[in-house]
């Protein structure tokens, strides 16, 4: 008997530059396409990766060279994706006021992800932040 294999983590290092967000999220779509059921994680998990790819972006305080890492994986029924950076500062949640125009990226994936935080990167040169994605149960 033949069983489907789950592709294995997968890792790309791009540019840090708010242009590389849309080839985060096709990557992200083409690893979901070789996945059983993958298209029940692609909203939100496009979603959740622009924001923290975006983010990694926006408040990095790396070199300019230095590169975004991302990674998918899915360890059992919970898709993991995770952005790495070079940079320092770790996220923090806070509440954005009406009038502001930034600050609701980790707002949406606290709402959205089941699970999700931040770790300093071995071998002590900046962090990531990761999230658990739950699939949806319905498909639009």
């Amino acid at each position: 008997m033949l069983t489907a294999r789950r592709p294995r983590m997968f890792v790309a290092r791009l540019d840090s530059r708010a242009e590389s967000t849309p080839l985060a999220r096709y990557l992200l779509r083409a690893y979901l396409s070789g996945l059983p059921y993958g298209e029940r994680y692609r909203d939100t998990a496009e979603l959740l990766l622009g924001e923290l790819f975006a983010n990694a972006v926006q408040h990095s305080d790396a070199p300019d060279d230095r590169r975004i890492e991302i990674r998918f994986s899915l360890p059992d029924t919970r898709l993991r994706i995770e952005v790495h950076d070079a940079a320092s500062g770790h996220p923090a949640l806070h509440t954005a006021t009406p009038d502001d125009e930034h600050g609701r990226g980790l707002f949406l994936v606290n709402e959205l992800a089941e699970r999700w935080g931040c770790a300093s990167r071995p071998g002590g040169i900046g962090k990531f932040v990761w999230a658990l994605i739950a699939p949806s149960t319905t498909l639009a």
